[in-house]
């Protein structure tokens, strides 16, 4: 069973920056597809950025310019550098993996931008 263990979120200023981790258990070469997710309070969870095993990334409208997703092979890692934070940026995010035997997430870690 894969896990995944976020990590680094926690309460920022608006316009302030954090980085937040996701620890795989296993080499994260072999998973196809790997995201953040964020759910806000009262609202849907949405992705927010991707890395495909190519290394081609995705974006959500709303973070493009401020957000970077990218992994550490060496390291089983996956980070989204999340800059120029915005109040509506507040949420918890998902780290998720995907394969051919199935969809892994992460339990989850809070982001709170204050403004």
């Amino acid at each position: 069973q894969v896990q995944l263990v976020e990590s680094g979120g926690g309460l920022v200023q608006a316009g302030g920056s954090l980085r937040l981790s996701c620890a795989a258990s296993r080499n994260i070469f072999r998973f196809n597809f790997m995201g953040w997710y964020r759910q806000a309070p009262g609202k849907q969870r949405e992705l927010v950025a991707a890395i495909s095993s190519g290394g081609s990334t995705n974006y959500a409208n709303s973070v493009k310019g401020r957000f970077a997703i990218s992994t550490d092979n060496a390291k089983n890692s996956l980070t989204l550098q999340m800059n120029s934070l915005k109040p509506e940026d507040t949420g918890v995010y998902y780290c998720n993996s995907k394969d051919s035997n199935g969809d892994y997430w992460g339990q989850g870690t809070q982001v709170t931008v204050s403004s």
